[in-house]
């Protein structure tokens, strides 16, 4: 991992403070999203084709600090939408970092040159600047040329003025491990903190459908990766467990509960992946109310390809809790990369019914 000692220790010692509380449900990351308005379209977001009125609405300061406070996590990630488009982002930051909450301030950089003097640099704020790859494959994920060369500037500027600041990748359709292992190489040697990355949700709302990679093919892709990287000093933003999650190696349910949204509907019902579900009036009627059950890649079909962190890394966590020398293990090893992997989870939110052949889709080739 290459999250700071500071940060390891603060998120360490909640995680005991709940395990001694014995709470069963407790946040991890809350995604705070104060907008969804974005000056990008890209092809497998699922948050910008609201109509203009809902696009327009913006979480006031107070509501965004309230949240922090209701919500309880240690760390908030600010996604969006673009977050820098909302005027009062200072403040919201500032508010964050004075209740010694570590703040990932997701965006992808068009307008962070212009705006990076409203902030300061602090050991509890990051930067997460949106890059899905090298020039040509970022710039067609964006859907918009230049957008890379902007972001690498953007990186730059951010690091000389003594920000922290990561990566957040999204990995699409088409990738192959030597073009990802290139592109962390390149990351490392930008000198940022560390990198996220994780297979794209196939978001209902999406421009896009075919740009996602499904069920063991990310597996395998991720397995490609992580081969190549063993020789590489790669420093990636999540837990061991997750990596070797991604790489076919642990059989997860999702934690949903672990990173709560809170955004211009409220609390959203049951992730910040599924935006159609309901939502909540308070932090405590979502995880009261909520029907966790309904959900996950077993129990229901849009979940069915999911394997993003803001559902596992925090189950991946949970099992480090649990198993320690296992958690260790993987840690120095790293994610395995050959021999067989867990069997694929069966669905079953087909009520127990079986499929009959007329429901087999049959592929016809000339």
């Amino acid at each position: 991992m290459s999250v700071p000692l500071r940060q390891q220790w603060a998120v360490g010692s909640y995680l005991v403070k709940q395990k001694l509380k014995g709470v069963k449900k407790y946040p991890l990351v809350l995604m705070l999203e104060p907008l969804f308005r974005c000056n990008l379209a890209c092809a497998g977001c699922g948050k910008i084709d609201y109509p203009d009125d809902i696009l327009d609405k913006r979480l006031s300061v107070q509501e965004c600090l309230d949240a922090v406070d209701e919500c309880g996590a240690p760390m908030v990630s600010i996604p969006g939408g673009e977050p820098l488009i909302h005027k009062e982002m200072p403040q919201i930051v500032e508010g964050i970092v004075a209740r010694k909450k570590f703040v990932y301030l997701c965006t992808n950089a068009l307008l962070l040159r212009k705006r990076i003097n409203d902030y300061k640099p602090s050991p509890y704020l990051t930067f997460s600047v949106h890059l899905d790859g090298l020039k040509h494959r970022h710039d067609a994920s964006v859907c918009q040329d230049g957008v890379f060369d902007i972001a690498i500037e953007a990186i730059k500027l951010a690091l000389g003025k003594g920000f922290r600041v990561t990566i957040n990748c999204t990995l699409f359709q088409g990738e192959t491990p030597e073009e990802v292992a290139e592109f962390l190489d390149y990351a490392m040697d930008l000198g940022v903190e560390g990198v996220t990355i994780a297979p794209g949700f196939s978001y209902e709302r999406a421009p896009r459908q075919d740009v996602f990679i499904r069920g063991v093919d990310t597996k395998n892709l991720f397995r490609g990766i992580f081969k190549l990287g063993k020789k590489r000093k790669w420093k990636l933003n999540h837990s061991a467990l997750y990596l070797d999650y991604l790489a076919g190696n642990q059989s997860y349910d999702c934690t949903p509960w672990g990173n709560p949204t809170r955004n211009v509907f409220g609390w959203q019902k049951p992730c910040y992946l599924l935006a159609d579900e309901g939502n909540a009036a308070s932090f405590k009627e979502l995880l009261d109310d909520t029907p966790w059950d309904k959900y996950g890649t077993v129990k229901n079909p849009k979940c069915a390809n999911c394997m993003a962190h803001c559902g596992y890394e925090a189950t991946a966590v949970e099992d480090m809790l649990a198993n320690p020398l296992k958690g260790l293990w993987v840690s120095l090893r790293g994610p395995k990369t050959s021999g067989d992997m867990v069997a694929e989870t069966q669905p079953n939110y087909t009520g127990g019914r079986k499929t009959s052949i007329s429901e087999i889709p049959v592929k016809i080739e000339s």
